[in-house]
């Protein structure tokens, strides 16, 4: 079987938070809503967008958290389009994937982005084609499902005893348990250590650098 490691996109490959910060801020308010604090904000990125509308605003029913995902994509896409969107690779990602590319490892992503925002995310960063998968919320139930991360297997041709989950959220290392993989978070994004650890995490990485070393261990 083959050895693949699935990414998380947001908080774990790159630093989106102030552009689903702002987007969802706008949402609330074309909602005529209070606006969410940011902490509250970062702690459903990794959701798909209605799960994330429904956490944040668990009294809405589900027309309007349907209609606020959409308003929350055109916010997007507006902030986009005024060139203010802003997805920098964490540090030591782009090595990393190098690197583990260059061990033979297949790659991933599970991410709750949609298909295009992803596509557009990596081919900006120049790495779209590092990956042999690419899972998106377009095509699956939100995280922690484990759709994404079973389709993923199966494009690869890879097993649970042969796939490492890697991601910032418990959402992430759920998905992960759920089939049985290996489940590695990342201290750099939007949950913190403690929580991964509590939802399950095999390891947490507190550096790009550390997931080479953690997942030589695999091979």
């Amino acid at each position: 079987m083959n050895h693949l490691a699935v990414f998380d996109c947001d908080g774990t490959l790159v630093d989106s938070q102030a552009n689903i910060c702002d987007a969802m801020e706008e949402t609330f308010t074309r909602a005529g809503l209070a606006v969410p604090d940011r902490e509250a904000v970062r702690r459903i990125v990794g959701l798909s967008l209605v799960e994330a509308v429904r956490e944040l605003h668990p009294l809405g029913d589900a027309a309007l958290h349907q209609a606020m995902a959409q308003d929350y994509k055109s916010c997007f896409h507006a902030l986009r389009g005024r060139g203010l969107v802003s997805e920098p690779l964490f540090d030591g990602i782009a090595e990393t994937i190098a690197a583990l590319d260059a061990d033979g490892w297949l790659l991933g992503v599970a991410t709750g982005k949609s298909d295009r925002g992803l596509n557009l995310c990596l081919a900006h960063h120049a790495i779209a084609d590092r990956f042999v998968t690419l899972q998106t919320a377009d095509r699956h139930p939100s995280k922690p499902h484990p759709s994404m991360l079973i389709q993923a297997m199966a494009d690869a041709g890879a097993a649970p005893a042969t796939t490492v989950m890697i991601g910032d959220t418990r959402y992430d290392i759920a998905m992960a348990k759920a089939v049985g993989a290996t489940a590695i978070g990342v201290a750099w994004g939007y949950h913190d250590a403690a929580e991964l650890h509590a939802e399950g995490a095999d390891r947490v990485a507190r550096h790009p650098q550390e997931l080479i070393e953690m997942l030589k261990e695999m091979r």
